[in-house]
């Protein structure tokens, strides 16, 4: 079992992974699929038209989250990675104006986003939440290719075919990679910690390294922090109303300046740490929420609480340096991927428990990792905050990850340095084990109402009376 740091950090845009960066990566990979050899053509076939329709989740928040503009973005030939977000509206709305794609590498495609990509509530595809469905046509409008694509949460794509077999296998993991340190669990992380004489990032830095370089790991943790960063300085640096129509004001920026005058005028606030955690945290989802560049971590929607608490980690502790912050990177994503390997982190299966909680759980391991924690007391920081995330819905305000996602990542963050504090003040044993909080969110998701999971049909998604 292996999921890459790069699995779980992905450098992309807002505001969703699930909800734009998996649909724009989705479309991308039609793109591919269709120049390919390996579908079946009618002889002289030339597919002439492209449509898309999105399902389940996708189409109940679709709009919110910006899924209908990344499918266009997608199918114009960019990828979250790449795409320039100054740039989007501009190329989706020549999209519509002309009617046709013209992805590189590729013909002209008929397509009208207004008609070719549909937003379908009544028809749900059964792999999963949140599902899409790609159509290629030729000229008189004969389907020849059609392909299903499901979003799994943190800018993870699956086929329909790949999704039943990882069903079948019971996991979601990445396949065909051996390491030297195969946990797929906290119980065989601890173990594997106890005989080798490893810390968690030690092992995860051995297993990463069996794919790449010590230079091309560095250099990727340095790029992801990179990118972190400057999502928190231009969230800071940014005012204004954000898109969708709720009004919402940005106020991370306001707080900070506030914050600065009393940091310098050195007044007494005991309250100073968890400030800036909730400024820093809040900077990256006003970004996130506008369709800026973040970092999933492990989602979109949570993707302000660990970079917070590893900007919180450089702004009190003077220790703090660039080897710290991959060591917290590293801890951090081999959390990371046991939630995932066990339970989800996508918040159209098990709510915002998979989002904002995984992300808090990541953030307190990689804290007390880099505070001199033991791997037992890594493993208590991550317990403690994920058990205090158990049940959290995912309820969106008119399908936009603002109300009430901003501050919910900012309080993350704050829960993430408890955790991590509580845990490092004591020995690494504790009643709950990480294990057993993964598995309990696990269940919890099973069995919440469909209304508490990023459809926006319950919770204070309905009970907000917008202004």
């Amino acid at each position: 079992m292996f999921l890459s740091v790069f699995d779980l950090f992905k450098i992309g845009i807002g505001p969703s992974s699930s909800h734009t960066m998996g649909p724009m990566t989705a479309a991308r990979r039609f793109l591919d699929e269709v120049a390919g050899d390996d579908w079946p053509r009618p002889a002289g076939a030339r597919v002439d038209r492209i449509a898309a329709s999105l399902h389940g989740s996708l189409a109940y928040t679709g709009i919110g989250h910006g899924s209908d503009r990344a499918v266009v973005l997608g199918l114009a030939g960019e990828t979250p990675q790449t795409v320039d977000p100054d740039q989007a509206d501009g190329i989706v709305a020549r999209i519509a104006a002309e009617k046709r794609v013209s992805p590189p590498g590729h013909p002209s495609y008929r397509f009208d986003p207004a008609t070719d990509l549909v937003l379908d509530k009544k028809t749900p595809l059964t792999g999963h939440a949140n599902g899409m469905a790609f159509y290629a046509y030729d000229a008189s409008d004969r389907l020849l290719l059609k392909r299903i694509y499901y979003s799994i949460g943190g800018g993870f794509v699956v086929s329909d075919e790949e999704l039943q077999r990882m069903k079948a296998k019971g996991s979601v993991t990445t396949e065909g990679k051996k390491v030297p340190y195969p946990f797929k669990n906290a119980v065989e992380m601890l173990a594997m910690a106890g005989r080798s004489g490893l810390s968690i990032a030690e092992m995860k830095r051995v297993n990463e390294e069996t794919q790449m370089s010590r230079e091309e790991l560095d250099s990727g943790l340095d790029a992801i922090w990179s990118a972190m960063k400057g999502c928190i300085d231009r969230g800071l640096s940014q005012d204004g109303i954000m898109p969708g129509g709720l009004k919402v004001r940005r106020r991370a920026r306001q707080l900070h300046d506030k914050l600065q005058e009393q940091w310098q005028q050195n007044r007494p606030n005991p309250l100073l740490a968890n400030d800036w955690l909730s400024i820093y945290a809040m900077a990256v989802n006003e970004e996130n929420a506008a369709g800026g560049r973040v970092v999933t971590a492990p989602t979109n929607g949570a993707a302000g609480t660990l970079p917070a608490v590893l900007r919180y980690w450089l702004h009190f502790h003077p220790e703090a340096d660039q080897a710290s912050i991959r060591d917290f990177l590293l801890t951090a994503a081999a959390v990371g991927g046991i939630i995932k390997t066990n339970a989800s982190i996508s918040g159209a299966e098990v709510g915002c428990q998979g989002e904002v909680g995984s992300a808090s759980a990541m953030a307190a391991a990689g804290l007390c990792a880099v505070m001199g924690g033991t791997p037992e007391q890594v493993e208590n920081a991550a317990e403690i905050a994920l058990e205090h995330h158990l049940g959290m819905t995912c309820d969106p305000v008119g399908g936009l990850v603002q109300v009430p996602c901003i501050e919910r990542n900012a309080l993350g963050a704050v829960k993430a340095v408890t955790a991590a504090s509580l845990a490092i003040k004591g020995d690494g044993v504790h009643f709950v084990p990480l294990d057993a909080a993964i598995e309990t969110m696990r269940q919890t998701g099973l069995d919440m109402n469909e209304r508490y999971k990023e459809t926006s049909l319950g919770g204070l998604a309905v009970n907000v009376v917008e202004c």
